[in-house]
């Protein structure tokens, strides 16, 4: 959907409130076709990222896994290595 938007679960340490709000915040610009909403939908956006982060918090509480958490720190140099097969280094 939107390349934006990382895998928060399954994570050591888990996801912050901050990663979720961004997430959240993506997924709204994406499905409405604003970055910044008018004045006039400006209410309705804000209340769907909130509603989004709180659904997905709750999603990320109720999930359950056999799996090891993954690190972070393993994960980004990972997503380095790819950037840099895929466009070189800068």
């Amino acid at each position: 959907m939107c390349r934006n938007i990382k895998t928060l679960y399954n994570f050591d340490p888990s996801a912050t409130d901050d990663e979720i709000y961004a997430a959240s915040l993506q997924y709204v610009r994406k499905v409405s076709g604003f970055n910044k909403p008018s004045k006039a939908n400006e209410e309705a956006f804000n209340q769907a990222v909130e509603d989004i982060a709180f659904s997905t918090q709750q999603l990320l509480k109720k999930l359950v896994t056999n799996a090891t958490p993954r690190n972070r720190e393993i994960e980004a140099e990972r997503a380095r290595a790819r950037n840099e097969k895929r466009f070189g280094v800068k």
